[in-house]
Order: C-alpha cells, then structure tokens, then sequence
C-alpha cells in the first residue's frame, strides 16, 4: 500500500491544517526553553546529535510496530537524504548552535522568517507564488513575530547566533519545498523522518564527538529530561507532524508553523520560568494567529497562483505524484 491509498493522503481542510499547524508551534516552542535547560549540561552540536539518535529511533521502531518497512529504493533514500541534511541535519544542528548564542525570543524571530524563504523557493522551484490575500497574511504574521519577540531585542544578540539562525531558517524552508517538489508517497510520514533522523546521526554524532567531545558533559537529569523533551515531542514527532501537513498543503502553509512558535515560546517561558506576559507580547501574539489563519484559509480556498507554462510543475505543489 503507497501513501496515497491511505487517509493522510486525503484532500486537507483547513481545520485539519490550522489545527495540526498549531499542535506543532506548540510542541516546538516548548523547544526553546528545553534547549536552554539542556544546554546547561553539554554542548550544542552534541545535543543536535543526540535528539537524532533517540527521535530517529523512537520513530523507527513506531514504524515498524505499525507493520511499515523501511525504504530500500536507491532514489528513494537519496531524496530522504537531502531531506534530512537540509532540515534534520543541518537546520537543527544550527538551530542549536543559535538558541546558544542569543537570546530565546529573537532566537524566535529568526526561526519565523522561514515561511518567507520557503515562498521565496517555492517560486523558484515548483513555479508557484502566494495570493495577495496570503501575501497579506504572510506581513501580518511576520509583523506579528517581530512585535511578539521585541522585549527580547533589548539585549545584545550576538552576530554569530543571528546568522546561525538565519541559515537554519533557509535550510528549514529549502527542505520543506523539496518535500513538495519530489515523490515521497511510497514512505510513510513516520518513517520518513525516522530514517532521516537516523541519516542526520550518522553525520551529526561524528562532528559532535570531534568538536564538542564528551569531557565536559554533565549526564545528570537536568540534561537528559530536556533531552528527551527535545528528541520525541519537540522534533520527532513534529517533524513527522510538519511531512504530513507538507503533503496535504502548500509549502508556506506547512512552512507558517514557524509564525505560532514564539508566541508559544513566551507562553512556556512564563509558565515554567515565571516570565509575565506584557501587552506587547499579546498584541504580537493575535496578529500571529490571524495571519496563520489568512494564509491558511487563502491557500485552501485558491490554491497556488500558477505562472505561465508552470502548470505540469503546479500538479507537484497540490499533490504528490502517485506511484
């Protein structure tokens, strides 16, 4: 059975998409303030390496508990690799590297920019541009951001986090857009980021292991429960989360996930570090909901505008090729 036989590959409503768009900001934005407590006890490329190994393999086994095989086609298993190197090897490991430079919230405001280079590249490589209505909806969201995450700005944001942020908002949205543009239907969502978390370890633990080495980690639980909250909830299963929006939406619907993740993001800090929530971090937080909900709601009633001679290509952006 291919994945197009079975419900996930059903039409997407937007109910379905803003719902699960949310359950993933949220896992996520409980990321920040787990990394920072991890963080605390080893360095941040071992960590990226090690939420690899334990959500790879937590997803892998689930796989397989479900009666899925792993993928074996040469083809397949390139197009799962670049997949992973964009987004699970490489957006992650600087993602970490980031949070430890600079402070959560701006470390927030970075990550958001990535529906906007996810628009950026789905232009370029599926044809494809936003509706205005969607356009409109991307401003709002990211003005919504920048308000959300400026008490934050106060403070010095080292240069080195900012770009490292950057390039991992890039990294994220490129591998999205490749989700969309290649076939991925003969894998399961749950074992496709299980075996691209597995295919990030193999490269993430070796460059951990030379750079950061182990001397100075604390094993202790102040490493390892956030470690497991960082490995399972916030990225295994997210990401499993976001290979199923992916197929069932636009690029930059799946990609403005990144636009509730602040708003997340100070809501756990104030709820497990006791950090209030202003009127400037409410206000940033409605108009990040209400673009979510434009673009959200815009792309499923249109879907994509199409360029000229791009509609054999704008088939790949509303559904994958079924084998």
């Amino acid at each position: 059975m291919t994945t197009d036989d079975r419900p996930e590959a059903a039409a997407a409503t937007p109910l379905f998409v803003l719902a699960t768009i949310v359950l993933v900001a949220m896992l996520i934005g409980g990321n920040f303030t787990a990394l920072k407590f991890a963080l605390d006890h080893a360095g941040p490329f071992l960590i990226a390496a090690l939420r690899t190994v334990i959500g790879g393999t937590f997803l892998v086994v689930l796989g397989l508990a479900r009666g899925e095989r792993l993928p074996r086609e040469r083809s397949l298993l390139l197009r799962i690799f670049v997949v992973s190197f964009s987004i699970t090897t490489v957006s992650s490991a600087l993602l970490v590297f980031g949070v430890d430079k600079v402070p959560a919230g701006f470390a927030s405001l970075m990550s958001s920019t990535m529906p906007l280079f996810t628009a950026c590249l789905s232009l370029v490589l599926l044809g494809t541009r936003l509706r205005p209505v969607a356009v409109f909806g991307l401003v709002i969201g990211f003005g919504g951001t920048a308000v959300l995450a400026s008490p934050a700005l106060d403070g010095d944001a080292r240069l080195v986090g900012a770009v490292s942020l950057l390039f991992s908002a890039i990294a994220w949205a490129f591998g999205t857009v490749f989700m969309k543009w290649k076939d991925f239907s003969d894998v399961s969502p749950i074992m496709l980021v299980g075996v691209q978390l597995w295919m990030s370890a193999v490269v993430l633990l070796p460059f951990a292991l030379v750079v950061e080495g182990v001397d100075d980690v604390d094993w202790s639980l102040g490493l390892l429960v956030p470690l497991l909250y960082a490995a399972i909830p916030a990225n295994a299963v997210t990401f499993a989360l976001l290979a199923t929006v992916v197929r069932r939406a636009t690029p930059t619907q799946a990609a403005a996930t990144a636009y509730l993740i602040p708003l997340f993001g100070v809501f756990f800090g104030w709820l497990i570090r006791d950090e209030l929530l202003g009127r400037v971090e409410l206000v940033g937080g409605v108009l990040v909901v209400v673009g979510v909900c434009i673009v959200v709601t815009a792309a499923n009633r249109g879907g994509p505008v199409r360029r000229r001679g791009a509609a054999a290509r704008d088939d790949v952006v509303t559904r994958p090729a079924a084998r």
